[in-house]
């Protein structure tokens, strides 16, 4: 976007060194080890620690096996042109195979593959595997018809509803790689999506629902298109019956087209590294990143993961990861981890509330989920609620519980056990990101003593660490930045078509390591904390955004002259926007009318996550003499902390200022 503040900032390697925050988390004691029933039915034991150790690569070799191979692979990592991998050389499948057809041909094609929820009372349904199969198979058949070949990509714009996990498996079928855009961004970021990965058609719906209103997601797509000449084709999904534009010649009906095709379709092998999907995830840039995924390492590591973490018995678990398919979270957890392992899942559209604050309970009791993995905001969230709620439902079905996105504190982690858990089951606190595709750090709920708050440690196969400014490994006790020391199966690629910028990222900052981009600490016993973002990328609600693209969106404002944006402690959403601005001369001095503007103005910019919780107008930013905005003591404003060493601004009197108006400013609703 023109005008953004500071967009020169490299993409990853971070400026500020480690701070002494880091080395001073507060210790906890609390231990919640599994029962000994729960351990002796565990799917794995402490033993495969020592299995992974020994040799990490074939570990992952026999892991393999899981999958089923139209052609076996003749190595399993070539790791020769690092750091890009190459994972189960010379092997061919195919993932929509994996996901569903080998099931169907197992005898399971009557096996629930998803119970569906929607937000309207009363609308559910549930499709079996067969079901599923067949129409994949008929989205397979039309995507081809429009012309769709593998390798091309295809954009994927739709709510949480059935026919996006159809969507999405129609073009893993193909060979054609998707890239799913959340419903909640706007039609600028859905264009910039769309015109990187340069998809042809775009699979959409006329709306959703959302908290009892309709999100409409078809005119989004048409303003989008407005910049996107090369979209050929459109499909769209009827949920909502609401009146859209259909443009004659590129618009078409889901139930026109999907409904009345062949239900068969042949599904062809793919080289294991084939590209399967494009996941955009923000950039301190202000550009978001295309994560490139690949077919076998990521369905493997995905599926593996679900299998292992959540000690996931399909025959008889109920499983549900209460994300968005439109995140990482619903790709490996709510479609492809959970179809590869034959899994019964519930899909949810709406919200925890609507239309009433025991929703989630409502489902847990109606289908009996025995496995629920969610995030902290929605935990923290239902803490506010009162545990009342919860208590009017039975929730004895469930059997483990797991927290996603963002560091869990400690309260929320035993108040999430204690009354949703029942005070008996294991919470497996996971840490992992859009790049690497699947969990990385995790206790193992048969084997680990649960600590409230710690993610542990890496899962066998995994290489973590915690290192210094210097790269070096910390002692126990201390912090420091989270690394990744080994390749692993589902580890992202590249960034779409931009290798040098991948390797940048994560790569150049510790040389030989993944730099994941999140503080972290290994206390006395060398478990690891995640400590949060150490860049200028927030996570607000288990959402990663960034603090350019959103300071870019406020300085297309014609009111705005200069902004700055930093993340800051919110007690529900884990981080929440804080901005300053500086206001052109022609927009006066500001007031409450001006920042409500401005973040509406965010909001359709970006979308409503990235809407600021505050805005507070300022006169000057801090800059140090070079003219480097100084956000560390933005940061420390914003959390009401004592600010850091001013004495490289270039006027030291700024944030005397700045402090005096973030007290007297009241952030909004």
């Amino acid at each position: 976007m023109p005008g953004a503040v500071d967009a020169a900032r490299k993409d990853a390697p971070v400026t500020d060194t480690v701070t002494p925050a880091l080395d001073n988390l507060a210790s906890e004691d609390r231990r919640f080890p599994p029962s000994p029933e729960f351990a002796a039915q565990a799917n794995v034991d402490a033993s495969i620690y020592a299995e992974a150790d020994a040799d990490r690569v074939a570990f992952w070799g026999e892991r393999a096996k899981r999958l089923t191979w139209a052609e076996p692979f003749s190595q399993v990592l070539d790791w020769s042109d690092a750091p890009f991998a190459k994972w189960f050389v010379g092997g061919k499948l195919n993932v929509a195979v994996n996901c569903l057809d080998r099931h169907v041909a197992a005898g399971l094609g009557d096996r629930v593959a998803y119970y569906f929820e929607g937000e309207p009372d009363g609308d559910r349904s549930q499709i079996t595997y067969r079901e599923l199969t067949e129409r994949v198979c008929q989205a397979a058949n039309v995507l081809e018809g429009l012309g769709v070949r593998a390798g091309d990509r295809v954009a994927i714009y739709m709510p949480m509803i059935p026919e996006t996990v159809v969507a999405m498996l129609a073009c893993a079928r193909i060979g054609a790689p998707h890239t799913v855009v959340f419903g909640g961004f706007s039609a600028d970021a859905l264009a910039t999506r769309i015109l990187d990965c340069d998809a042809r058609v775009v699979l959409t719906a006329d709306g959703g629902w959302r908290k009892g209103a309709e999100v409409p997601l078809k005119p989004v797509v048409d303003e989008a298109l407005e910049q996107c000449p090369d979209v050929r084709s459109t499909v769209v999904v009827k949920r909502t019956g609401s009146d859209v534009t259909m443009v004659d010649g590129r618009d078409v009906w889901w139930h026109d087209t999907v409904d009345r095709a062949e239900r068969t379709h042949e599904a062809q092998a793919f080289d294991a590294e084939h590209p399967l999907y494009v996941m955009y995830t923000s950039g301190t840039t202000g550009k978001p990143k295309g994560i490139l995924h690949t077919s076998a390492g990521y369905l493997l590591g995905a599926s593996w993961t679900q299998w292992e973490v959540f000690d996931l018995k399909p025959e008889t678990d109920v499983y549900w990861t209460a994300a968005d398919i439109g995140w990482v979270t619903g790709h490996s957890y709510v479609v492809y981890g959970p179809l590869a392992n034959a899994t019964t899942s519930v899909i949810y559209e709406g919200a925890p509330d609507a239309p009433h604050r025991g929703r989630w309970w409502e489902i847990v009791e109606r289908y009996g989920v025995s496995i629920l993995y969610c995030a902290p905001t929605a935990i923290r969230t239902f803490m506010k609620w009162g545990a009342d709620i919860p208590a009017k439902y039975d929730l004895s079905t469930l059997r483990l519980i797991g927290s996603v996105g963002e560091p869990i504190n400690p309260e929320a982690y035993v108040w999430y056990r204690e009354h949703v858990g029942g005070g008996r089951t294991p919470v497996v606190d996971t840490w992992w990101q859009t790049e690497t595709g699947s969990l990385m750090i995790s206790p193992l709920p048969g084997v680990t003593a649960g600590k409230p708050g710690a993610a542990m440690r890496a899962l066998p196969g995994i290489g973590a660490d915690v290192v210094d400014d210097a790269g070096n490994p910390v002692p126990d006790g201390s912090g420091g930045y989270l690394v990744l020391t080994e390749p692993w199966p589902s580890m992202l690629r590249t960034i779409w078509g931009d290798d040098e910028r991948y390797e940048d990222t994560y790569w150049s900052r510790f040389p030989g390591k993944y730099f994941a981009g999140d503080g972290a600490k290994k206390d006395a016993d060398g478990d690891l904390w995640l400590l949060g973002r150490v860049d200028d990328v927030m996570n607000v609600a288990g959402h990663r955004l960034s603090t350019t693209e959103i300071e870019s969106a406020l300085v297309s404002s014609p009111k705005v002259a200069e902004a700055a944006v930093v993340g800051a402690s919110d007690e529900t959403t884990g981080q929440a926007v804080v901005a300053f601005v500086i206001l052109r001369g022609e927009a006066g001095d500001g007031g409450p009318e001006v920042a409500k503007e401005l973040r509406e103005h965010v909001a359709k910019q970006i979308g409503k996550i990235a809407r600021p919780r505050q805005i507070l107008v300022v006169a000057e930013l801090p800059k140090t003499r070079s003219g480097k905005i100084m956000r560390r003591l933005l940061r420390d404003v914003a959390e009401n902390r004592t600010v850091g060493d001013v004495t490289t601004l270039a006027d030291t009197t700024v944030m005397d200022t700045i402090r005096e108006g973030m007290t007297s400013a009241a952030p909004e609703d």
